[in-house]
């Protein structure tokens, strides 16, 4: 928890302009969240803050290097990261997440930690489908290759029925049911 304390930014008393902030994070990182999706990478996030009365708008940039473990051949590669986000913390008299990306926070906080806000934001930037860079272009391939038609419109199913002879024998069950049919 003592690696993350250097993602604690002091709200309480700022003047209404804008603030930047600067991260490296590396391993410590990661483990220190105590989650099992990552385990190391290296990356630099640039943090601006435009405080007003009313909110906080972040902006994270943040780009580098995730560590990952192949789902095919369990190799671990390096997945570059490069990404942009926005956050904006409206103050309020509880705290409640409105949106993914609106949150209301207590008039009265001292000071927000936004390595949480980091990680998400990279794990979410990651592949649904992790597979090592040598993998990736066999894997469109085979996307391009596969021509299968899954579902027909029944059109050419009424094709046939029309090309089918009607001498066909008519099964004696359903016999009545044609005789029915040609009454209407």
């Amino acid at each position: 928890m003592k690696a993350l304390t250097q993602y604690d930014i002091g709200i309480y008393g700022l003047k209404d302009k804008q603030y930047v902030y600067n991260f490296e994070s590396g391993r410590e990182f990661f483990e220190a969240l105590e989650q099992e999706l990552i385990e190391n990478g290296h990356f630099t996030t640039h943090l601006t803050i435009d405080k007003s009365t009313t909110m906080l708008i972040l902006n994270f940039s943040i780009a580098g290097v995730v560590e990952l473990v192949c789902d095919r051949s369990l190799e671990v590669f390096e997945e570059p990261i490069d990404l942009t986000e926005k956050l904006i913390l409206k103050f309020g008299d509880h705290d409640e997440i409105l949106a993914e990306d609106i949150e209301l926070i207590r008039h009265e906080t001292v000071k927000i930690n936004v390595a949480q806000y980091i990680f998400d934001f990279i794990a979410l930037s990651l592949p649904m489908k992790k597979l090592h860079p040598r993998f990736r272009n066999e894997e469109n391939e085979d996307e391009e290759e596969e021509g299968i038609l899954v579902y027909q419109s029944g059109e050419e199913s009424e094709e046939k029925a029309a090309d089918a002879p009607d001498n066909e024998a008519i099964d004696p069950r359903w016999a009545a049911l044609q005789k029915l049919k040609g009454k209407e």
